[in-house]
């Protein structure tokens, strides 16, 4: 009996410093795992080779591993608020747009469609455009199921649906991100000269773009792009970058020198920044097809028609208008 016990006590002393190593990162491999042995011949009707190392001693490793950053691990704990915050930012976000549409109603053109059209964005605006949103779509919806999917989506699920569903979305979320990237480019340097702040921005805010419709209807100024246009586009900008270079980051972790706790802050600043990205989406996308009535032409032929231009962008249409372009 007291055999056994020193048996298993010596195993369970073995698991607990065995676990307690691999909690620490191994910096390099230990060269004494493949020390030459001192060879000694056995006589006997099989050959056999015994023998042990001739330089026992444990060899330091290069470096000292850095030690975990606590405050960055205690957030990437929070697995469930993650999870819930990314689900949120797209399905939360959509049903209080959905509530506020059936409160307050579209945002009609006051003097209906004139069917004089104006073009407001180019053909390759237009694919540009497309180019990052298409990604960014499926970059949203493929990193909910990694981000948040073990706690919504795997519960209901067999082991072999949820095991593809995983492995389908890690690889088309590293592949969308070629595509995604490009287009973010783009997009910046292309559309950032008509984006900045102008004085006007603040009155459009202080009315909301005039798209609620309790009491007087009012279109406050704006010019090619209106205020809410802008924060999106640098909110884009900057979290879009974000999420650019923590996902290129995590992707290339040798190319970039990554060290353990790089790695776990840039994973921290993209779950951040795609909660932030997701919920503007959701904005965005509600505004373009739902609440601007004509808006969604211009994204899709780019021409937008003459009453809408003077309803929600009047100086850019005055401007056109002194241009003689219309």
């Amino acid at each position: 009996m007291s055999k056994a016990i020193r048996w298993f006590s010596l195993i369970v002393l073995s698991l607990f410093a065995s676990s307690y190593a691999l909690a620490d990162e191994v910096a390099t491999l230990q060269p004494q795992q493949w020390q030459t042995i001192e060879e000694h011949a056995i006589a006997g009707d099989i050959p056999e080779i015994r023998g042990m190392p001739t330089q026992p001693e444990l060899l330091m490793p290069a470096s000292v591993p850095e030690q975990a950053d606590e405050s960055i691990l205690a957030y990437l704990g929070a697995t469930d608020s993650i999870a819930f915050l990314l689900f949120a930012s797209l399905f939360g976000v959509t049903i209080v747009f959905i509530a506020f549409v059936m409160i307050n109603g579209v945002s009609k053109l006051d003097n209906g469609f004139s069917g004089k059209l104006i073009k407001r964005w180019s053909g390759l605006s237009v694919s540009v455009h497309w180019l990052g949103a298409i990604p960014c779509i499926l970059l949203m919806l493929t990193g909910l199921v990694l981000g948040g999917g073990r706690l919504y989506f795997e519960p209901g699920m067999n082991a072999g649906a949820w095991s593809a569903l995983a492995g389908l979305s890690s690889g088309l979320h590293e592949l969308m991100a070629w595509p995604f990237i490009l287009g973010y480019l783009l997009m910046i340097i292309m559309w950032a000269p008509k984006q900045f702040p102008a004085s006007y921005d603040l009155k459009w805010f202080a009315v909301l773009g005039g798209y609620i419709n309790m009491g007087k209807k009012q279109h406050p100024d704006a010019g090619f792009a209106n205020a809410g246009e802008k924060l999106w586009f640098w909110v884009f900008a900057i979290f879009g970058g974000v999420m650019v270079v923590s996902g290129l980051t995590m992707m290339f972790p040798a190319t970039f020198e990554v060290t353990k706790n790089t790695a776990n802050l840039m994973l921290l600043l993209h779950i951040g920044s795609t909660i932030i990205i997701s919920a503007f989406s959701v904005v965005h996308i509600f505004m373009a097809t739902v609440m601007s009535e004509g808006g969604m032409s211009n994204m899709t032929s780019g021409y937008c028609d003459e009453n809408w231009a003077k309803q929600h962008h009047n100086l850019w249409f005055n401007d056109l208008k002194k241009a003689g372009k219309v």
